[in-house]
């Protein structure tokens, strides 16, 4: 007769609803690829250190205090064959620092993907998912490591800690980050956002700043097969090639080494953007003034969508209006899962990794929950508030955490 493994309360840890999105079992399956499973039993078994890295970017209280947390009320249950009391934070920094930054960064990379729906509102432009890049610098503590590893601005306005410096990936209509690249502040936007090629599918629309282009990265893009939008420089020279039925233009970028001066456009994408010297591009430009816009600006777009018929330039204008809803996204998890003014609080390279695909998590997460309620009510995400809905989840993991994700999970009555 086998003997059932007696259940230890640590197995029953976990963190409310954020455990639809992150379960148990797929935390089990990174650690096992890992190499992160526990040898021996533990206070803090490995999965248990995942959660409550996750419960660092929901909670900012001391870590003994996020531990009494995601243990509340299985105390008087009164079936626990062993004793277990809340570690000290010295111990939860060393189970951490035992558990690395790779399984987070691997359960990040397993989970985030596109949520929106065909029917969701916002977040497409006829076939398309519309998507952005953009980046953000979130501060560290200023420790010896911290600074060595990823450096500080000197003088100026910035604040004087170190910084990490991130470009991702999101869906403009759900504000969920799908990829990131995390990097120094010493790593251009240019160099990380390259990083993101590899998460780019040919369904989608990619929406970036004027910052982000150059010939090369446009190349590394346009490779995937996605559409792009992306606004470029106003003294950027693009010669107008045939005026379009909107008001949109035909032009052609080119690489450094070349001139565009005296060169045929075609009207059909090159067979291999790698090998290209020169680029055909659409042009849309508009200027935003009137009531409420303290001062006129125009901007200037280039698209591989080239036909009119395809996407009209009003089309285009409005859906680069979106890019705005992933720089909200950004705001969410820099002022709002992490408090103003104030950033990650790991004082190690390594920690500050794993609390950064950690709080990535924990956003994602909640645009999970936050998109499927606005499925079910038939509205626009946008509609619903992160904050609010951050104190839900708040609530909820101090409520019904110790919750298993599964009932059936090995030692669960």
């Amino acid at each position: 007769m086998i003997e059932q493994r007696a259940e230890r309360l640590t197995d029953r840890i976990s963190l409310g609803v954020l455990t639809r999105t992150v379960s148990r079992d797929v935390v089990d399956e990174v650690l096992a690829e890992t190499g992160r499973q526990e040898k021996r039993s533990r206070r803090l078994p490995a999965h248990v250190v995942v959660y409550f890295v996750l419960a660092m970017a929901i909670f900012r209280d001391g870590y003994e205090e996020i531990l009494r947390k995601l243990v509340n009320g299985l105390r008087f249950l009164g079936n626990w064959r062993d004793s277990w009391t809340v570690p000290t934070s010295g111990a939860v920094s060393q189970a951490r620092d035992r558990l690395d930054d790779l399984p987070l960064r691997k359960l990040f990379e397993r989970i985030a993907q596109p949520l929106a729906k065909p029917s969701t509102e916002g977040a497409w432009l006829r076939s398309w998912r519309l998507m952005a890049i953009d980046g953000v610098q979130i501060d560290i503590p200023d420790t010896d490591v911290n600074l060595k590893e990823w450096g500080k601005y000197e003088g100026g306005t910035r604040r004087p800690f170190p910084q990490v410096h991130a470009v991702g990936l999101g869906e403009c209509g759900t504000h969920a980050v799908i990829a990131t690249a995390l990097g120094t502040i010493y790593d251009g936007e240019r160099k990380l956002a390259e990083q993101l090629v590899g998460s780019v599918t040919p369904d989608m629309l990619v929406l970036a700043d004027r910052g982000y282009f150059s010939f090369q990265l446009w190349q590394h893009y346009l490779v995937t097969g996605a559409a792009l939008l992306w606004r470029v420089p106003a003294g950027m020279k693009l010669p107008v090639a045939d005026v379009l039925s909107d008001g949109s233009y035909l032009s052609v970028i080119n690489s450094k080494k070349t001139r565009s001066a005296g060169y045929r456009i075609p009207l059909s994408a090159v067979s291999d953007p790698r090998d290209a010297t020169h680029i055909p591009v659409r042009v849309i430009e508009y200027t935003i003034s009137g009531e409420g816009v303290a001062q006129s600006e125009t901007f200037r777009l280039i698209s591989t969508i080239l036909d009119p018929n395809d996407a009209s330039a009003l089309e285009l204008a409005a859906a680069y209006q979106q890019r705005w809803e992933y720089e909200i996204a950004l705001r969410e998890i820099e002022t709002q899962l992490l408090e103003p003014g104030k950033g990650l609080r790991s004082k190690t390279p390594k920690l500050v990794r794993q609390e950064f695909w950690g709080l990535l998590l924990a956003h994602y997460a909640i645009r999970t929950l936050m998109t499927e309620a606005a499925d079910i009510a038939e509205i626009d995400p946008d509609r619903l508030s992160f904050l609010r809905t951050l104190n839900i989840v708040r609530r909820q993991v101090t409520n019904q955490a110790g919750f298993s994700p599964r009932n059936d999970h090995p030692g669960t009555p």
